[in-house]
């Protein structure tokens, strides 16, 4: 029997690299602002406790984002556009409003990052807002979808800051290693509260518009479908391990020094005096870095998912005039989000929590939807989900939206 050469294997590599992004780029942008915000707070309230959460959190990304993928690849088309088509225009333009509704509230929570981030440096936010809103939009602008592909692949590289700022805060790494094998769950009102969290920020509607029209735009033939499932595995493992060693960060300090904190800024400043200079500012540069990310993703995914919705013309390597809707409403978003940040005494807290409501009332009809399109035999073909597979994905929906309307209740004070 033939063993396989080493030049088939290096072809493989760069097949898989030639195809490698969206799936890794619409996870690590889920460590935005207030992803950052979540899991420092989890680490900082239960140390290590809620490590092993993060498992399962990913298993269920992996399920998600695959179908979401798939669809892409087989289809050639997005979800908002296959779900105006199977479901109707009336349906369609609900879901729209929602989700402008909610990306504008995270578009302005990733400002709110970038601004926080700075002032750590003793940058003021009239002046770090408006220069971070100008270089997100000429990025697009001004771009293809392969130039820009490329930055966001490199932003994903600098997520590293969290690994060394989790190594330099020197963890209890067999207390880790116990908590990631032995779960424990404690039915309290503030641990299930931040567990529902943690899912919350995790998975949201967004990620399945923007990794699906990104697969549709690069155009991956169904022949290299298992390179492009590979990328959103190796997209949610990564997007784990920086969130665990975010969480294993402020568990290692705050949590031992019984710091509370409310967002990643908080984190940050709290870190210099128990890990050193060098932990806070690499954390600060990575909720930088982190927001700048999101704050050009969010408008993207809302302008991707309003066009193909309505039958617009869209995406990065087309120019303005032959996509003005698309470039307009992504540039809106920026600058309206960006604005809202400059407003003197602007409540930021009720904006996101706005956004975070409709969120939690969104992500569970969006999976629904994903499951049905993806179960139609003669959308799918031979790509349609299998009976094993419907099994976990179901089971993985139903508790992903159970979960969704627990956080919402929460949220709503029910």
């Amino acid at each position: 029997m033939k063993k396989p050469s080493l030049r088939l294997h290096w072809k493989s590599i760069l097949l898989f690299l030639s195809i490698a992004g969206p799936g890794i780029i619409t996870s690590n942008v889920d460590n935005d602002a207030g992803g950052i915000a979540t899991y420092s707070m989890a680490g900082a309230r239960f140390g290590y406790s809620l490590l092993w959460s993060l498992v399962p959190i990913m298993i269920a990304l992996i399920i998600i984002q695959e179908m979401s993928a798939r669809m892409g690849v087989v289809t050639g088309k997005g979800l908002s556009d296959l779900i105006r088509e199977r479901f109707g225009v009336k349906i369609t333009v609900y879901l729209l409003v929602a989700v402008i509704l909610t990306n504008f509230g995270n578009v302005i929570a990733e400002f709110a990052g970038v601004a926080s981030s700075l002032e750590i440096f003793h940058v003021s936010k009239f002046i770090s807002v408006p220069l971070a809103a100008v270089a997100v939009w000429l990025l697009v602008v001004k771009g293809t979808y392969r130039s820009v592909e490329k930055i966001f692949l490199y932003a994903c590289l600098f997520y590293i800051t969290y690994i060394i700022a989790g190594l330099l805060a020197k963890p209890d790494w067999a207390t880790i290693g116990k908590s990631l094998i032995t779960p424990t769950f404690e039915f309290t009102s503030a641990r299930m509260g931040m567990l529902i969290g943690l899912v919350g920020t995790t998975i949201a509607p967004w990620m399945q518009f923007y990794l699906q029209a990104s697969v549709v735009e690069k155009n991956i033939a169904v022949k290299d479908y298992k390179h492009s499932r590979l990328d959103v595995i190796v997209g949610s493992f990564v997007v784990t391990l920086v969130a665990g060693f975010i969480v294993l960060t402020c568990g290692a300090t705050l949590f031992k020094a019984g710091i509370r904190i409310e967002t990643g800024a908080d984190a940050a400043l709290a870190l210099a005096p128990l890990a050193g200079k060098y932990c806070s500012a690499l954390f600060a540069f990575g909720l930088l870095n982190a927001s700048l990310f999101a704050a050009s993703i969010l408008p993207l995914s809302t302008a991707f998912v309003v066009c193909e919705g309505m039958g617009w013309e869209d995406g990065v390597n087309k120019k303005f005039s032959q996509a003005p809707q698309f470039y307009g409403l992504y540039s809106m978003l920026i600058f309206l989000g960006a604005g809202v940040i400059l407003l003197p005494g602007i409540p930021l807290f009720p904006v996101m929590y706005i956004s975070q409501v409709i969120n939690g009332l969104v992500l569970p009809v969006i999976l629904v939807f994903m499951l049905l399109l993806t179960n139609n035999k003669k959308l799918m073909g031979e790509y349609r989900n299998g009976p094993v597979y419907n099994i976990i994905s179901w089971a993985t929906v139903v508790l992903l939206a159970g979960l969704s309307l627990v956080y919402l209740g929460s949220l709503l004070g029910l």
